[in-house]
């Protein structure tokens, strides 16, 4: 046992030392009963050591890992272990009653409220509150924690398959993390993972460009969508008198048009505020997207199609709350999108389709594949290589090319 005041300075400097042949434990120089222990693989933990109040053997309770507390918030935690022992009360024992009382939705949404919300985008946050509300929750939400098995996860897992393949993925990730998170936290036990080697459905990726025809198809409904209108039954309005033609707003179509001729993210549509754009100089400045601040460069065609969406509000595209004091962009364009789809027989097109459709409409065009990242806003050259196979035409191009001069030199032609 050997006696060092646990410091910052200190902790690392042990941590960057050799690993000790046995565990070995370091208890703190100026609070009784606070230390930290290091195995002979490497990892440190920190622990409070008490005896309780009406006598008997000492008890040791362990803080968390070392890098995953600061020495300073383990030494807080040992004093408030310390301190309720000697106040009769056992803090390992209400730490058990906590874990026990745990469910599987109060440890995900602890997770999402306390970690994600606070160090990713909100936009995460909320994918992962649906992911738990729609998902998780009506199959294994209430269940224990602490005592949940990877067979009811991989049974949860199965039942949201049938409903959604890829949500259910997303939903083992999401709960893997949170278990991750817990054990840190020490809302469940250390290296308690039942989410872990979840067999999982297979992906594969789904990317449909459209064809020139096809776009024709798309543009033709858009124009009937916001002048004549489609009935109530093909746009499924909720409100719309039956046997009246409900004609869409522009800035639903002006939304579709700009995704479309720019490559943006849907919700950096939906999200872009008037603020955002630069007309006169063709520019849009993001300030948060996906990759962080963005500029867009405007298109002609993408200029005049914001040109022509009519101001209502702070945001291009107009929601349900445009123009009032709390107002928030618009969710989706789920309902009017299957309206128009509907109406250009492209059943089964997704939206997200029109951002690999302006790749490929690139890739076509010789562009070459660093400069449609850039368009797209990929941050990774990795995530624009699957377009590589629609940039052979350009690679053809080159090869033609440069073997033909060759093949001049050479006598050949």
């Amino acid at each position: 046992m050997a006696k060092i005041r646990i410091t910052a300075a200190t902790v690392t400097s042990l941590m960057e030392s050799p690993s000790p042949p046995k565990t070995t434990f370091y208890f703190d120089a100026d609070l009784a009963g606070f230390g930290l222990y290091r195995t002979s693989g490497g990892t440190g933990t920190y622990f409070a050591e008490f005896r309780p109040i009406a006598g008997g053997s000492k008890k040791r309770i362990k803080l968390g890992r070392v890098g995953t507390l600061k020495p300073s918030e383990a030494r807080e935690a040992a004093r408030k272990a310390i301190a309720h022992a000697g106040l009769g009360k056992d803090l390992s024992k209400d730490r058990s009653d906590a874990r026990a009382s745990l469910t599987v939705k109060d440890l995900a949404s602890r997770y999402i409220e306390e970690f994600v919300a606070t160090n990713k985008k909100e936009s995460s946050a909320e994918f992962y509150r649906m992911m738990l509300r729609k998902h998780i929750e009506p199959h294994i939400g209430t269940s224990k924690a602490s005592v949940l098995t990877r067979v009811e996860v991989q049974r949860a897992h199965s039942a949201m398959s049938k409903v959604a393949r890829i949500s259910a993925n997303r939903s083992m990730k999401l709960l893997g993390a949170a278990f991750v998170w817990g054990a840190k936290n020490g809302l469940v036990p250390e290296n308690f993972n039942p989410a872990s080697g979840v067999d999982l459905n297979r992906e594969q990726g789904r990317e449909r460009f459209l064809t020139q025809d096809e776009m024709a198809q798309l543009g033709e409904a858009m124009r009937e969508a916001e002048t004549v209108g489609f009935p109530a039954k093909v746009t499924e309005a909720k409100h719309a008198p039956k046997g009246q033609l409900h004609v869409m707003h522009p800035s639903i179509t002006g939304a579709i048009r700009l995704y479309m001729l720019t490559g943006m993210r849907l919700r950096e549509v939906l999200h872009l505020r008037w603020d955002d754009v630069d007309v006169d100089r063709g520019f849009l400045f993001l300030p948060d997207s996906k990759t962080g601040r963005k500029t867009v460069v405007l298109s002609a065609a993408a200029t005049e199609v914001l040109k022509a969406i009519p101001k209502v509000g702070v945001y291009v595209i107009a929601g349900e709350s445009a123009g009032l004091d709390n107002e928030r962009p618009r969710a989706d364009l789920k309902r009017p999108w299957a309206a128009i789809t509907k109406r250009a027989g492209l059943d089964g097109l997704r939206i997200h389709d029109l951002r690999h459709s302006f790749a490929s409409v690139g890739a076509w065009s010789g562009l070459g594949l660093p400069v449609i990242g850039k368009l797209l806003g990929h941050a990774d050259a990795k995530t624009t290589a699957r377009y590589a196979h629609v940039d052979a035409e350009s690679s053809r191009r080159a090869a033609d090319a440069i073997a033909s001069q060759i093949a001049i030199a050479m006598g050949e032609k």
